[in-house]
């Protein structure tokens, strides 16, 4: 585990004994899950019972300055949980005092669910329902066919997609979705294909990788595709979310609830942690995870980013390293959706690793990116989509820790995805029935 500081700052502490205004929510993805509570109504903690250990106080002569506060947001919905360390969760608020133009580039999509830049600068966006489509900077929309048949019941569909890093000589492109595998089970399955010259069909579509065991849910199937430098990519996926399926993330002869990393035919990566040995699958980079749909590389370090969202509370950051263990479900801060705890309701155990940053109540993460360009004022700021409550959530990182919080673009809808073009503006889509193509810019 990651070394605990004892001294918490003043912003950590106003989790432990003071609370936001608003609600405290359960991720989008889960909302129609059995026990997810309704937007607008109080969170309850249900068996877990608040802590009544005193917290520390410091002298009075010695008192720092009282920082900025957190963001303003709900009251925690695991009450008892007490963070790691100092701005593991609700870290000081930090007003850029940027005011963002959009301008809405194309709408009428049907639950876009990701995008991919093109070297044109046109973006290919899927929709969970099953379409893709090729989209031009000036928003002229032509669909794209040969797309798989995909399993798009409840949170399943086309998913996520990617250019391969060869993609200027060969137009291979990259897509994860739902693919049913009989008997009613489904599972998260990684395809490849390439793009025609018009952009418009694909070619030679096949599957390289199937996530076993398959199984009979329509929920998490993670699905991020994040490519490293060595032209490996690291592929997340689910952990089905039920109780039976979800203890396989502690499973190494499972793929349910891992961050995996292949090599661009879907075999297991050069040096994957787990390879040779008994029972585990090769493909495994890291273990412990619930529902991981977004991903990052960091600029400086190349290492890779993800976030994962928790149940009712939860919501996590991590730095996943090869044969590490992430927690789930045995570690958490969150609490189960008819709000008990889940499994012995702890947060840490040795030999499980502590999430960089948390958030209770949840933001319902979508992808998130290293901002890298010169456009907003935000360089190597950690941008994150966020579904409910809708916004862009802005991070800045010093190392491997979150300094500072802001959340934009809180009018705009559930976004689901973010991507920096070119020139520094911002792409986002709505995760809508009538979904939008936004572009973003200083204003």
């Amino acid at each position: 585990m990651r070394a605990t500081q004892l001294v918490m700052s003043v912003s950590s502490l106003a989790l432990l004994g003071l609370a936001g205004l608003g609600i405290a929510g359960c991720t989008s993805d889960e909302m129609s899950e059995p026990g997810a509570a309704p937007l607008n109504t109080p969170q309850q903690t249900g068996s877990a019972p608040p802590s009544s250990t005193p917290m520390p106080s410091a002298p009075l002569a010695s008192a720092p300055a009282a920082p900025t506060k957190p963001v303003s947001q709900g009251e925690p919905n695991k009450k008892d949980a007490r963070p790691a360390f100092a701005e593991q969760t609700r870290a000081p608020e930090s007003v850029s005092g940027v005011k963002l133009n959009v301008q809405t580039v194309a709408s009428g999509l049907s639950e876009p669910w990701a995008m991919a830049l093109l070297p044109d600068g046109a973006l290919l966006v899927t929709e969970r329902t099953g379409k893709l489509w090729t989209i031009t900077p000036t928003g002229q929309k032509s669909e794209v066919t040969g797309v798989p048949i995909v399993d798009n019941r409840d949170q399943g569909g086309l998913l996520d997609i990617s250019v391969g890093p060869d993609f200027t000589t060969s137009r291979t492109i990259y897509f994860t979705f739902s693919e049913a595998r009989g008997e009613g089970k489904n599972g998260t399955s990684l395809g490849t294909a390439k793009l025609s010259a018009d952009g418009r069909k694909l070619e030679n579509a096949r599957v390289i990788f199937q996530q076993t065991p398959a199984i009979a849910s329509t929920k998490h199937y993670g699905s991020n595709i994040e490519w490293d430098s060595a032209g490996n990519l690291y592929l997340t996926l689910g952990e089905r979310s039920d109780p039976q399926p979800r203890v396989q993330a502690q499973d190494k002869a499972s793929h349910l609830g891992k961050v995996l990393k292949l090599t661009a035919e879907g075999k297991p990566a050069e040096g994957n942690p787990f390879v040779g040995q008994a029972g585990a699958k090769p493909e495994i980079w890291s273990t412990g995870h619930r529902n991981v749909q977004g991903a990052a590389m960091h600029l400086e370090t190349g290492k890779l980013w993800t976030i994962e969202h928790g149940p009712r509370g939860g919501d996590e950051i991590n730095i996943p390293e090869g044969g590490k263990n992430y927690g789930w479900p045995v570690i958490t801060y969150g609490i189960d959706y008819p709000g008990g705890p889940i499994g012995e309701g702890i947060t840490s155990r040795a030999g499980m690793e502590q999430p960089v940053y948390y958030w209770d109540p949840v933001i319902s993460p979508g992808d998130m990116t290293f901002y890298r360009g010169d456009l907003f004022p935000w360089k190597g700021d950690l941008l994150v989509s966020a579904l409910r409550p809708a916004a862009l959530v802005r991070l800045e990182v010093s190392g491997d820790r979150v300094t500072g919080e802001e959340r934009l673009l809180k009018d705009q809808g559930r976004i689901r995805d973010i991507q920096e073009a070119a020139d520094g503006a911002i792409w986002a889509i709505t995760d809508e029935s009538n979904g939008k193509l936004l572009r973003l810019t200083p204003g």
